[in-house]
């Protein structure tokens, strides 16, 4: 139990969850980037500024904030500032069984162009 452990101890593992949850934010940042590269979110083209809005689940994202901030930082630094601030990340508590079930419905319709 956390209760029966010294403060320094309990400091360490905070320390270790912060370092855990940025490099969670960091790979997450990097697969949003290539969702967006793919779809061509990542510039803007001819003045015309696209709104992204991107829905994330997760009990980390909704609720421990120095996860949410570092993917924002991460994100800001990987596309730049112009196309960052067209990116609205919003929580989507959604469950991840929907989340399942929309990339097993468009995967199944991908195989069938593919036949």
């Amino acid at each position: 139990m956390i209760s029966n452990t010294s403060l320094k101890i309990r400091k360490v593992v905070v320390k270790l969850c912060d370092i855990v949850a940025n490099r969670g934010a960091l790979l997450a940042a990097a697969g949003i980037l290539g969702i967006m590269k793919k779809q061509g979110r990542d510039s803007i083209r001819d003045g015309e500024k696209q709104r992204t809005v991107i829905g994330m689940d997760g009990g980390l994202f909704e609720h421990y904030t120095k996860f949410r901030q570092c993917l924002e930082i991460t994100l800001k630094e990987l596309l730049g500032e112009e196309v960052a601030g067209t990116i609205v990340i919003e929580h989507a508590n959604d469950g991840s069984g929907i989340g399942a079930a929309l990339l097993a419905a468009s995967h199944s319709q991908y195989l069938e162009y593919e036949s």
